[in-house]
């Protein structure tokens, strides 16, 4: 099934960040906060997720830790190490914990699909078990500079695992994961952290699509702006019942999760920043369009199920059986 992911994310507004000249780009050397000048919010917001990462990782008693994230902040920045982990983190640090306990679990092939800011380091620092396919999802321009950033500070995914980039541009998002290995009639599991949102429409698509290639069972958790849901964060009844509607209507049974509760679990407890987020974790209801049978597989399927109830019920009469106990084919 095609979807229309890419038409709404690559509208002219929503890719107006990337319109600067390529030459820019080449003189771009380090990716700093002074971005901001290159007008590029997708950027500022990756850079400013990186230096809570960093942060984060040089805190005495650290919920993560990050050995990349530094490659991406300014050097001479000024840390100002609070007490507390930042709720950025703690959801890091959750769905860090729910990829691996879930992949961990899974015989064979395993495929994970991040759907970040194109900063995303999870790929390189956490361990992944062996045959673990990785997408990442997220602007082409941002993961082509942090790229070349984490080659040259020497980060690599583990051993005998598969990483890609998908473009978030791509013109036929399903075709572009497609092309690149992913299995719909495989098990996967989801994360979304960072991916630039635009509108309502452009994440109800990303569910669409999501909803397309995961199969039955299949984890799909993360990070949602809290502004989709039209409603203060703060009135929590009308924030989960929009949520559960939304997804719900994908075939996703959702739970909104609290960021306290977490930090609780952890040990720990959230620094008081502002954080306009929803955490939640949904389970895949349905199957994926490649587990559905096409009108055509379930006639064969009939078929050869009535020639085996014959072939036993025959066999039944062969071996002396009453012929009042035929059953009706």
């Amino acid at each position: 099934m095609e979807c229309l992911l890419a038409s709404v994310l690559s509208s002219p507004a929503s890719m107006a960040p990337f319109s600067a000249p390529k030459q820019k780009r080449h003189r771009c050397r380090e990716l700093r906060a002074k971005l901001s000048s290159e007008n590029d919010p997708w950027f500022e917001s990756a850079v400013s997720a990186a230096s809570l990462r960093f942060q984060e990782t040089n805190r005495a008693e650290p919920l993560l830790v990050d050995p990349f994230a530094g490659c991406f902040v300014d050097p001479d920045m000024h840390m100002v190490l609070k007490k507390h982990p930042h709720p950025y983190c703690v959801a890091a640090k959750f769905i860090d914990d729910k990829l691996l306990q879930n992949v961990h679990s899974i015989d064979g092939l395993k495929q994970v699909v991040l759907l970040t800011d194109g900063m995303c380091t999870r790929p390189y620092r956490l361990n992944w078990p062996t045959s673990t396919m990785i997408f990442d999802i997220s602007p082409e321009r941002v993961s082509n500079i942090s790229s070349h950033k984490l080659r040259g500070v020497g980060a690599k995914t583990s051993r005998r695992c598969f990483h890609v980039h998908v473009p978030m541009e791509s013109p036929d998002f399903e075709k572009a994961l497609r092309a690149r290995g992913f299995k719909a009639n495989t098990h996967s599991i989801w994360a979304l952290q960072g991916i630039p949102i635009t509108t309502l429409a452009s994440f109800e698509q990303i569910l669409f699509t999501i909803s397309c290639l995961a199969t039955k069972g299949t984890l799909f958790l993360g990070e949602l702006p809290a502004w989709l849901a039209e409603t203060d964060i703060g009135s929590q009844p009308s924030a989960e019942k929009w949520i559960n509607k939304l997804f719900m209507g994908n075939g996703f049974k959702v739970d909104s999760i609290n960021y306290d509760e977490v930090a609780n679990s952890l040990g720990k407890e959230i620094a008081p920043e502002s954080h306009s987020n929803i955490l939640f974790v949904a389970e895949q209801l349905r199957f994926s369009d490649d587990q559905v049978w096409k009108p055509s597989d379930a006639l064969v399927y009939l078929s050869q199920l009535n020639m085996e109830t014959w072939r036993r019920e025959f066999q039944r009469v062969e071996e002396g059986a009453d012929e009042e106990g035929f059953e009706e084919l």
